[in-house]
Order: C-alpha cells, then sequence, then structure tokens
C-alpha cells in the first residue's frame, strides 16, 4: 500500500533523505524511528506530496505521491509532527470543514472518537491545549475511516491515559486491515503497536526488521547476584563476557548471538544466589545504531 523506492531529496545544507527503498503492506503497522533531522518528518513529506523529491518514487496504493497528491489527500488519514489548524474556527467548526472537503457523510465514526478522546469540541481552537490540538487532529485523522494512515509523532502532548487510548485505536484499527506507517519516539508504543520497524540515520535507513526479530538478534542482558562477587566477574570476564558491576551486589552480563550455553556454563563455576533477565527495549535496540548522545 506505501512504496518508497529510491527516494532521494535534498536540501540546500546537504542534509536530506538518500536512497530510500522500503514498503508497507496492506494490514502492516510500520514504525518509523529516528530522532530529529534523521529524516522521518521528510520522508512523510514526500508521501503526503508536500515536497517534491530530485529522484525516485513513492506511492500510496496506485497514485504517485507527487502527481496525484490531491486525491490521496482526500482519502489518507494524516497527522502531521507539527499541527497546525485555523485557529478562527471551533472545534465542531474545523471536523465540519473537513468532513465537507472528503465529502464525508457519516459522521458516526467520528463521535465515537471525539467520545474516546474525552475531545470537547465546542470550544475555539486558539484556546485549546497542545492536547486538545492533538486530539483533534487524531480525531481528525481517524474519522473518514482511511485505509491508509500516515502519522507523524500522533501522541505528542498526550497525557499517559491518552497516550494509552491511542495505543488501543491503532490496535482496534489494525485488526480492520489498515495500512499505518507511525513516526514516534516513544518505543513502548511501537514495540505495543507496529509489526515491523524502519530505524533512519542521517538520511538513510540503517535497519529495517520485524520488532520481534531485531530485539532478538541485538545483545542480551542478564542480571546475577553472586555469593563473591569478585571472582565471578573475573571469571566472565576471562570467558570473554561484557560484564558490568551493579548495585546491591549483582552483575550484569550482556551476550550476543548463541553464547547463552556458554554463559550458563560459565555461571555454573560460582555459586549465584539470584539469577534474573534484563529485558531489552526497543529504545536499547535503537541507541545501538546511535550512540547514547544520538550521534
Amino acid at each position: 500500500m506505501i512504496d518508497v523506492i529510491g527516494l532521494v531529496l535534498k536540501y540546500s545544507n546537504g542534509k536530506g533523505i538518500f536512497d530510500l527503498n522500503f514498503s508497507v503492506d496492506e494490514g502492516e503497522v510500520m514504525g518509523y524511528l529516528g530522532p530529529n533531522g534523521a529524516g522521518k518528518t521528510t520522508t512523510i513529506r514526500a508521501l503526503l506530496g508536500f515536497m517534491q523529491p530530485n529522484s525516485g518514487t513513492c506511492l500510496i496504493g496506485v497514485l504517485d505521491c507527487t502527481d496525484n497528491a490531491p486525491e490521496i489527500q482526500t482519502t489518507l488519514g494524516y497527522i502531521p509532527g507539527e499541527i497546525a489548524f485555523l485557529d478562527g474556527m471551533n472545534g465542531n467548526e474545523f471536523l465540519k470543514f473537513m468532513n465537507d472537503m472528503r465529502n464525508t457523510k457519516d459522521l458516526s465514526r467520528q463521535n465515537q472518537l471525539i467520545e474516546m478522546f474525552e475531545l470537547d469540541t465546542k470550544g475555539k481552537i486558539k484556546k485549546f491545549s497542545k492536547g486538545m490540538k492533538q486530539k483533534l487532529g487524531i480525531v481528525t485523522a481517524f474519522m473518514h475511516n482511511p485505509s491508509v494512515l500516515i502519522l507523524d509523532e500522533p501522541t505528542s502532548g498526550l497525557d499517559p491515559l491518552m497516550q494509552n487510548r491511542f495505543v488501543e485505536l491503532i490496535m482496534e484499527e489494525k485488526k480492520k486491515g489498515k495500512t499505518i506507517l507511525m513516526s514516534s519516539h516513544r518505543f513502548e508504543e511501537i514495540e505495543r503497536t507496529c509489526d515491523n520497524v524502519l530505524i533512519i540515520k542521517d538520511g538513510r535507513i540503517v535497519e529495517q526488521s520485524d520488532v520481534h526479530s531485531l530485539k532478538n538478534k541485538q545483545r542480551r542482558g542478564f542480571i546475577i547476584k553472586p555469593q563473591d562477587i569478585t571472582p565471578a566477574i573475573l571469571a566472565l570476564k576471562s570467558a570473554g563476557f561484557e560484564v558490568k558491576e551493579a548495585a546491591y551486589n549483582t552483575i550484569e552480563v550482556f551476550i550476543t548471538g548463541e553464547d547463552v550455553d556458554r554463559f550458563i556454563k560459565t555461571a555454573a563455576q560460582f555459586t549465584i544466589l539470584n539469577f534474573d533477565v534484563k529485558n531489552q527495549s526497543l529504545e536499547d535496540i535503537f541507541m545501538k545504531f546511535y550512540g547514547r548522545e544520538g550521534k
């Protein structure tokens, strides 16, 4: 449903996106990860037809994102990273404006979403808080039942309760077979909702994988509490494992690939009082590509 083929879009400062190639299948939820400036929003702008690429092609369905931008935008669900509204309107007037533009007659989904996100649509938009504007953006993106959604930081400004409501909404849409590309800094959100993940660095895709495989193939951590910490550290380091002393006389041990068996055999050489798995988040994997300074 979404195809990006050899896409290049350069800015005058030399930044941009370079030779992007990826696709999002019908019914798939794809997470798009990267820090500010990596190229996520530029990619999305090209998909919406807001910016014309230097070369390459992007398609939504069978429609070219540059040549058929107006047609795409009437049927697509879209949440921009920086939402701008017609502030002179109130919420109801804006929703009516969008429904008229899309020629949407059935308002039942709109009303369901307003209730789900507890949004008061009567007030002037210019007086809305950041969270209220984000809720209005979510309602606008989903209310016409689009088959394809492109979401740029969709939960920005939402409180934890509404963030969870949004995850519920994505899972509901996923069951309906919707195709979703979602840029987010919330790693838990990506883990809970997405089938696959793209990681972009300096305008280039550096990793593309399903969420489960991406987590499994990275290093794994274990937390052990040995009876005697010093000889345990020496034994593990001698065996070539990455070891870090932690709080409460525990040790964090990190392994990669198929080293689990060798780690267990090494640990069996000393007395262990407690053993636990250090859960690896998608954020830990993400930082493998960027380092802790985001570079």
